[in-house]
C-alpha cells in the first residue's frame, strides 16, 4: 500500500522502516528537514496517489489535533486517518465524528514496542469500524509481529488507546515490582550477584518476562546501576489508567503504587516521611534522624533519654 507516516521519531521512523521492507511505500513528514520524505504535510498528502489515501500518525497527544485538522483540509472521502500515538482514549470518538462530516475515516491504535518493534514487531491494539480496519488491514499485517499473535481489533473508537492505556498501566506495575525485587536483592548481602539472579529467572520461571530481558540487559551494561540517578517519569498513560479505575472504580493499587513510586522518585527526599517518622516518634518513641547532627545521632522521644548507638 501507499501510505503517509507523520511523526519520525524513535517509532514513527523504526516503523516507517519496517513497512517499507514489507514493500509498502511510505512518504514520512517530521518537523525535523533531515528525517522528512516531504516539505509539508500537503506535499506528503500529494505524493500518495493511490485510493485511499491512508496517513498514520505517531506524535505527541497535545498537537494531534492540530496535525488531524490539518490533515482534513487535504484528504477526502474514504481516506483514513490512523492515530498510533498514546493519546487519550476519550479525544477518540470526538475526533472520529468531526472527521466522519467530512466523509474521512478514523481508527486509533495503541503500539507496543519501543525500539525493538523495527526487528521484532509492534503489539498492535485498534479502535474504530470494522470496514475501516479491513481497508488497511495490510499495514496492521506487516506492523505486527510474525505469528498468531500481536494484532486486536479492540472495538469501536477509542478502545485501541484504552486497551494501550492499560496495557502501559500493567507495565508501569510489573516494571515496579522488578525494581522493588532487584533492590531487595541487592541490599541483601549474601547473594552473590544479584545480576546472575536475574539472569537466570530468564528460562523455567514463572516471572520471566520481555521487561526481565531488558532488566537483564541493563545489569549486563551496568552492573548495580550506578551511573544512573534514581529518577523516573511517568509518560502519561499510567494517570490515565488510574483516573479511568476511578471513573469505573475498580481497584488498581499496584498500578496506583507504581505510578505515585516515579512521583516519589522525583524528590531528594520523601517529605511525607518526615511526618510518618514525627508521629512514630509521638506515640511510640521510636528515634527519629536531625538533619543537621552528625550520622549517629538520633532524637529521642519526648521525656526520654537517647538510645546508645549500639542499641539502636
Amino acid at each position: 500500500m501507499q501510505m503517509g507516516l507523520v511523526g519520525l521519531g524513535k517509532m514513527g521512523g523504526n516503523m516507517r522502516e519496517r513497512l517499507r521492507q514489507a514493500g509498502h511505500t511510505v512518504v514520512g513528514f517530521d518537523t525535523d528537514p533531515g528525517l522528512s520524505d516531504a516539505a509539508s504535510l500537503t506535499a506528503m498528502v500529494e505524493q500518495i496517489d493511490s485510493t485511499p489515501r491512508v496517513v498514520w500518525i505517531m506524535v505527541p497527544d497535545t498537537v494531534v489535533d492540530t496535525v488531524i485538522d490539518e490533515l482534513a483540509g487535504v484528504l477526502g472521502k474514504g481516506d483514513v486517518i490512523i492515530d498510533g500515538g498514546n493519546s487519550r482514549w476519550i479525544h477518540d470518538g470526538p475526533r472520529a465524528e468531526r472527521l466522519a462530516n467530512q466523509g474521512i475515516e478514523y481508527l486509533d491504535c495503541g503500539v507496543s514496542g519501543g525500539v525493538w518493534g523495527i526487528t521484532q514487531g509492534y503489539a498492535l491494539m485498534v479502535g474504530g469500524d470494522e470496514s475501516t480496519v479491513a481497508k488497511v488491514q495490510p499495514i496492521f499485517d506487516s506492523l505486527k509481529p510474525a505469528g498468531e499473535f500481536g494484532f486486536v481489533h479492540a472495538g469501536e473508537h477509542g478502545a485501541g488507546h484504552f486497551a494501550k492505556m492499560v496495557h502501559n498501566g500493567i507495565e508501569y506495575a510489573i516494571m515496579q515490582a522488578y525494581a522493588e525485587g532487584w533492590e531487595l536483592l541487592e541490599a541483601a548481602g549474601h547473594v552473590r550477584s544479584v545480576r546472575e539472579t536475574f539472569n537466570s529467572w530468564r528460562e523455567g520461571s514463572v516471572i520471566k518476562s520481555w521487561l526481565l530481558d531488558l532488566a537483564v540487559n541493563a545489569l549486563n551494561e551496568d552492573e548495580h546501576l550506578d551511573r544512573l540517578k534514581g529518577y523516573a517519569e511517568d509518560s502519561g498513560e499510567g494517570r490515565w489508567t488510574v483516573e479511568a479505575a476511578l471513573d469505573l472504580a475498580v481497584p488498581v493499587p499496584n498500578i496506583s503504587n507504581a505510578l505515585f513510586a516515579r512521583f516519589a522518585s522525583r524528590q531528594d527526599e520523601a517529605p511525607a516521611m518526615k511526618m510518618i517518622a514525627a508521629m512514630r516518634n509521638q506515640f511510640g518513641g521510636h528515634t527519629v534522624r536531625d538533619v543537621d547532627a552528625a550520622p549517629e545521632h538520633v532524637e529521642s522521644a519526648p521525656g526520654e533519654e537517647p538510645a546508645h548507638p549500639s542499641e539502636q
